[in-house]
């Protein structure tokens, strides 16, 4: 046999003395050849190196066995808790899940979908990217019947198969919890963005300001991270009147802000209280503790990723298919609790 030449079911069989296509039935563990042989020719090919070729398996049955994943950024711990949700059903499920990062561009996030339509995916879960766009790169699935599932962040158009977390009620339950903790002039860091996500936050938290005669006041950051929630405590020091209570659209940005307010002499929450979005690791080993809403990425993730494969399986009809929507829950710590009813 040639060094480096693929070892094929001939070899084997040539090796065992044994016809090509009981060995092929062999190494499917088809129960109509004897165990003993089926252990013979798997113990010979493992012997021997030999390698299933599964392009030439998926090429006949027209599948890649492959679906991928279009998310904003990988190093967020959100999103690493979708992304574990959805291997553990890709791999239950004998599918390999490709992951890709569109870093907020719609630059990115196109050729990121351009790339996995031409490596022939099965399938898209994605969390679309702050940016606007009119999303017409994900009509190439939709025009070969490829299924979409998205999730967290997604668009407007209730023809799309979605996965999200009700993001109005969550802020709107921010609010009212901040209100009760005797807070009345509220703030709401967030990012200026056409985004579910944002857009929805900043309508509950608002609503609820206003359903409870508090003033309120929006500050607009580029991004979300904790230099941009020094930045968003800078503006709100430099108000004319300090707010008492305030909702940031993420842990990262809520903890840059938190840390900004200590660093210029406000006690936390005595005279600020403070809650984020997402129950990130960094909101338990911050000081004080940061309440939050925990949204549950894994369950999302999960629920994502078997919706997609339900399709791709044919187990549920796509086109029936609409938005599932997760609860959330207000987790309060140190950072807004006043013991105020």
């Amino acid at each position: 046999m040639n060094k480096g030449r693929e070892v094929t079911i001939y070899d084997i069989a040539k090796e065992l003395n044994l016809s090509a296509s009981t060995v092929s039935r062999s190494l499917k563990g088809n129960n109509v050849i004897k165990k003993a042989t089926r252990d013979k020719v798997t113990s010979c090919a493992e012997r021997l190196g030999y390698r299933t070729n599964a392009f030439a398996r998926n090429l006949r049955k027209q599948k890649t066995y492959t679906i991928g994943a279009i998310i904003p950024r990988l190093d967020s711990s959100f999103m690493s808790t979708c992304l574990a949700g959805m291997e553990e059903v890709a791999n239950d499920k004998g599918y390999n899940l490709i992951i890709s990062q569109s870093h907020e561009s719609i630059k990115k996030e196109a050729e990121n979908a351009k790339t996995m339509f031409d490596n022939r995916v099965d399938g898209v879960i994605v969390s679309l990217s702050v940016q606007d766009s009119d999303l017409s790169y994900f009509n190439q699935f939709k025009n070969k019947n490829v299924p979409i599932v998205f999730f967290d962040r997604i668009p407007s158009q209730p023809e799309n198969v979605c996965v999200v977390v009700d993001n109005y009620n969550a802020a709107y339950n921010v609010a009212k919890h901040l209100i009760q903790q005797g807070s009345k002039r509220l703030v709401h860091l967030t990012i200026d963005s056409k985004s579910n996500v944002y857009v929805d936050r900043l309508e509950g938290f608002k609503q609820a300001a206003i359903d409870n005669n508090c003033d309120f006041k929006a500050f607009f950051m580029d991004e979300m991270n904790i230099d941009s929630g020094r930045k968003g405590a800078k503006q709100i020091l430099a108000m004319d009147k300090l707010p008492d209570g305030i909702f940031v659209s993420n842990d990262m940005a809520a903890v840059g802000c938190m840390l900004e307010l200590k660093d210029n002499g406000i006690e936390i929450p005595s005279q600020i209280a403070i809650v984020g979005f997402n129950n990130d690791a960094v909101s338990t080993i911050v000081s004080p503790q940061l309440s939050t809403v925990s949204y549950p990425g894994r369950e999302a993730g999960i629920l994502a990723a078997k919706s997609l494969i339900g399709f791709l399986e044919g187990e549920q009809d796509y086109a029936q298919n609409g938005k599932v929507v997760l609860n959330s829950e207000l987790v309060v710590r140190k950072s807004s609790f006043r013991k105020i009813k």
